[in-house]
């Protein structure tokens, strides 16, 4: 059986699709028929060969809902017709210190939807079964795609950190992780601001969820989170060092300033503040597969869902061109139509 795959052939190469036979799943392993597949800006890494170890050519991809389609020995907990999601989790090494402590996302030898295997740009995709989530029914494929990346890096991002219930939580950007970021910290119940640039984004933000904005073009975000009594945590969501650096005054005591939003640029924090407060930056990753059936299964509950843009399969180059933009509203996901 032969079937479409959307492909790299080396880095910076064009995405082209080709055809190719369908592999069979192998010992522990997992065959998925893809229906949609989130176009996320980590699928530059794959294009633009950003990691030294992936071997081409390679089909990206690391936001994928489809069905079970064939199941390899080894694996009793998925049967044929289950619909299921893979996000960038997509197993871990097992022997790493991270692994060994139980932390298999920060697993330091980790296996990747789109990176280390063949991902969701394609018609099928084959995966180790502990990558696998459990998708609602409820839940269309298109709008799930984008919370198994997105979705699981703020929702988790925020049920880890330190504040509870109705502390002060904000949102720092309202792109395709913020726009989700501020919908979960809604529903979640704190107390939520958004932030952004123009005070064009202010309906928007209130739309989503939040009950405070920020314009940051016209306001000192810092000083306008203290004004609200400082935040429990900044979820930080642009790449925009600056940006980050301009919001860390905003942080109350015992603050939290996490980020999630990834920039090559350093940031710049006004340390006696940090220390006299007990206040700290650090970075979040995604989550497991059971991180992500969380994910899915508090979005259905509460209604958070993605604003997406959608392209078939034949036109991945053309998706993720209007992903790479910056234009698109907010995220962009590929159907395959099956």
């Amino acid at each position: 059986m032969r079937a479409r795959y959307v492909q790299v052939e080396k880095a910076r190469a064009p995405l082209e699709l080709v055809t190719r036979e369908v592999p069979e799943p192998g010992l522990g392993e997992v065959r998925v028929r893809v229906e949609a597949c989130g176009v996320c800006h980590s699928d530059s890494v794959t294009v633009e060969g950003l990691f030294p170890f992936i071997r081409y050519p390679r089909v990206p991809g690391h936001e994928v809902v489809g069905k079970v389609d064939s199941v390899g020995e080894g694996v009793p907990q998925w049967k044929a017709g289950q619909r299921v999601g893979i996000g960038w989790y997509g197993g871990n090494c097992r022997r790493c210190e991270p692994c060994r402590r139980g932390d298999l996302v920060a697993c330091q030898n980790p296996f990747i939807p789109g990176v280390t295997f063949d991902g969701g740009y394609a018609d099928y995709v084959v995966a180790p079964a502990e990558a696998l989530a459990a998708v609602p029914d409820s839940l269309k494929s298109v709008d799930a795609a984008p919370l198994l990346c997105a979705g699981i890096t703020t929702f988790n991002a925020l049920r880890n950190s330190g504040a509870k219930p109705p502390d002060t939580v904000a949102i720092l950007g309202m792109g395709g992780l913020g726009h989700l970021g501020v919908q979960f910290a809604a529903k979640m119940g704190f107390n939520t601001v958004a932030i952004a640039r123009g005070a064009d984004k202010e309906k928007f933000a209130h739309e989503l969820g939040a009950r405070h904005y920020i314009d940051s073009t016209s306001s000192d975000v810092a000083a306008a989170l203290q004004k609200l009594g400082g935040a429990k945590v900044i979820l930080a969501t642009v790449t925009d060092a600056d940006a980050m650096s301009a919001a860390l005054g905003g942080l109350g005591y015992a603050g939290e300033f996490v980020i999630v939003g990834v920039t090559a640029k350093p940031i710049q924090a006004a340390v006696t503040g940090m220390v006299l407060q007990r206040q700290s930056i650090h970075g979040w990753p995604s989550g497991t597969s059971i991180d992500s059936e969380d994910t899915l299964k508090f979005s259905e509950m509460t209604g958070v869902l993605p604003l997406i843009e959608t392209y078939p399969l034949a036109r991945a180059a053309d998706a993720y061109d209007r992903m790479m933009s910056g234009k698109a509203r907010f995220r962009v996901v590929l159907e395959t139509g099956a």
